[in-house]
């Protein structure tokens, strides 16, 4: 827990003015006014409704939810700095609602002391249960804190209603390359904060390497930044060269925007399987590595392909699901990273496939049935053994006896009522026209046509 800080270098908003140099550069450049926060221009560009709302001084509780290193920290920092509140921090991993009440005690004398807001900021506010989420809505009812809950997953199915009743919710978007460039430049050039009291060059070519590879987390190329300066010694002009072979030295694995539990989990899920179903090959293993490189299991990988077979693939080709489930067992006898070979093998297949969703009748069948109830199964469809009791109890002809048994006829086929009465007529079943699928398809309607050509 992150109480107030009581230290004499306080602005009223209990937020340190002083420069901490021993403190990490990113933690430095961390933005203080909406001038200097970077990104997400659709919620504090100039008009947008939080902007309007931190200018008006008016703030209500806030939920920021979107990925990792999106600012939503940051941009919590700058409103209580900007409408000039206490700034308290909780962390719903290690905090709980007994540090919740220290919070609004303490709230509550600031209150009745001078006025003075109280903003909580709950990082990764998911993390609490039920119990602990409900534990803050009679004080967000009160005012005596206002809240700035942030959160990587989707708040509409990790907080409670109630609580979300009485947010305000704005998601938070990736930085881009240029944002993380735009605060390079700027460490770059800050004197007081920053690195600009030395006299570093940083070539174009580091600067982009730096801001490609951190993949829109400010924090993670500031301080690659750092260290490159750090441990760079300045030629005879006293000049600290900053090249692309140092960049690549101080970053050398690039960042990953996934998490493989929020939303990006199922936003990276769906890109890989509709590049599956629309054949795009290289878009499906971009897709698939991306995963891969967050940390993604392997096994969710083949499950997701072992559904794509049978609802995408489907009759066009019936072979897809076996291969994939072949591909699956290969994988878990060799393991990483030759397994590779056997996710790629299944995934080229699947994207180059004839493509047929007729397997999706089984739904509509489903609705069938659950809408108009089960019918009654044909007389002669009936369990011929059961039958033969029931007719020799009652003295009657065994219904069963009516069947057409199509492995006596001519091509194995012979018409007959397969449906209920109930249903009878009815069709679900809409066959694709390509693969595998369209010539099984074609080989039964000219069996029918044949049977029927012979009984003329």
């Amino acid at each position: 827990m992150d109480l107030f800080n009581e230290d004499s270098n306080t602005t009223t908003g209990g937020q340190r003015d002083f420069v901490n140099p021993h403190e990490p550069l990113a933690t430095r450049m961390r933005p203080r006014s909406l001038e200097e926060f970077v990104g997400q221009k659709h919620i504090v560009g100039e008009g947008k409704m939080l902007r309007r709302m931190i200018e008006s001084g008016v703030i209500g509780s806030l939920i920021f939810y979107g990925p990792p290193s999106s600012g939503k920290t940051t941009l919590a920092h700058v409103i209580s700095r900007e409408i000039n509140a206490q700034f308290t921090v909780l962390n719903a991993v290690l905090d709980g609602i007994k540090d919740l009440r220290q919070v609004v005690a303490k709230a509550e004398k600031i209150q009745q002391m001078n006025g003075q807001k109280t903003i909580l900021f709950v990082d990764e506010i998911h993390r609490w249960n039920k119990a602990q989420q409900d534990a803050l809505l009679p004080h967000l009812e009160s005012g005596v804190i206002t809240l700035i809950g942030a959160t990587t997953e989707n708040p509409f199915y990790s907080l409670v209603s109630p609580l979300l009743s009485r947010c305000q919710l704005f998601e938070l978007y990736d930085l881009t390359k240029e944002h993380v460039l735009l605060m390079i430049d700027r460490a770059l050039e800050e004197e007081e904060r920053g690195l600009g009291k030395k006299d570093v060059e940083v070539t174009k070519p580091a600067q982009d390497h730096l801001a490609e590879f951190a993949a829109g987390d400010i924090r993670n190329a500031l301080n690659a930044l750092e260290v490159a300066v750090l441990s760079s010694d300045a030629d005879e002009n006293g000049v600290i060269h900053i090249d692309l072979e140092i960049a690549r030295e101080c970053i050398q694995k690039r960042s990953v925007r996934y998490d493989g539990t929020g939303d990006e989990h199922y936003h990276f899920a769906s890109a890989f399987i509709k590049s599956m179903r629309g054949s795009d090959v290289d878009a499906a293993l971009y897709w698939m590595s991306a995963m891969l490189e967050g940390g993604e299991d392997p096994n969710f990988l083949f499950r997701r392909m072992l559904i794509l077979a049978s609802e995408d693939v489907g009759m066009a080709d019936p072979h897809a699901l076996s291969l994939v489930n072949a591909a699956h067992e290969a994988f878990t006898k060799c393991g990483m990273p030759e397994g590779l070979y056997f996710l790629a093998h299944a995934c080229i297949y699947l994207c180059l496939a004839p493509k047929s969703n007729s397997t999706g009748a089984i739904f509509s069948v489903r609705r069938e049935v659950q809408h108009s109830g089960i019918g009654t199964v044909p007389p002669h469809l009936r369990d011929k053994t059961a039958n033969s009791k029931q007719s020799r109890y009652l003295g009657v002809e065994n219904a069963s006896d009516d069947y057409t048994y199509p492995h006596s006829h001519d091509h194995h086929w012979a018409p007959q009522q397969y449906l209920p009465e109930e249903a009878e007529g009815l069709q679900w079943y809409e066959p694709g026209n390509i693969g595998r699928e369209g010539k099984l398809w074609k080989r039964l309607q000219k069996i029918k046509e044949a049977y029927m050509k012979d009984k003329k």
